[in-house]
């Protein structure tokens, strides 16, 4: 990947997730919030309910050889793209949050305002539809597999570092740049509701 930024060109993907928002945005024309903290807790609520209102999400991971996430402390480190999200929800749920998929009669699809409701009593099981960036193909991977591999980006592959790319490593190095971090993409700017979830305008 070739990105542009302070006049320079680097030849890398890119280590920082502040970096990635930037090259989005430049890329793509959209508004790129950056989250801190893991994909866990209030985080995952917000990821599930950006990819409920059809918003992909950009989460850097360890890829292993078939794309699903692993733990290599970061020496395998890329981006994923995740476009979508299969909740798994207990028998019982209220019916009046989710509706049949006219196509697949035992999907359930919930309105996105209905989606903090569910996560907060229903959910057992988070499954996002993600990729591998350079990926053609799409996977599911359990949302807990996805944020330990981004948790524990801690430094980049020894190997990688001596093959000759030119890699711009952020101050504070691969653990500062990516380790718990992830990019909302958004197509218009960012408003608050009052529920603290975005509302694009």
């Amino acid at each position: 990947m070739v990105f542009a930024g302070h006049n320079h060109l680097r030849f890398s993907c890119p280590l920082s997730a502040q970096a990635m928002a930037l090259l989005a945005e430049e890329v793509y024309g959209c508004v790129a919030e950056l989250l801190t903290g893991g994909l866990g807790g209030e985080n995952q609520a917000r990821v599930i309910a950006h990819l409920s209102q059809g918003g992909p999400v950009l989460i850097p991971y360890d890829e292993d050889f078939n794309h699903e996430p692993c733990l290599r402390n970061g020496h395998r480190a890329h981006w994923s793209v995740a476009s979508g999200v299969l909740l798994g929800v207990s028998a019982g749920a209220d019916p009046r949050h989710i509706q049949s998929d006219p196509e697949v009669p035992w999907m359930l699809l919930p309105g996105p305002q209905d989606v903090p409701s569910l996560l907060e009593s229903r959910v057992e099981e988070v499954h996002l539809l993600a990729k591998q960036g350079k990926s053609l193909r799409y996977q599911l991977w359990a949302l807990e597999w996805l944020r330990e591999s981004n948790s524990q980006l801690y430094q980049l592959d020894p190997q990688r570092a001596q093959d000759g790319t030119q890699y711009v490593v952020p101050q504070g190095g691969v653990e500062a740049g990516l380790a718990g971090q992830v990019v909302l993409l958004h197509k218009r700017r960012i408003d608050r509701q009052a529920d603290g979830f975005p509302a694009e305008a």
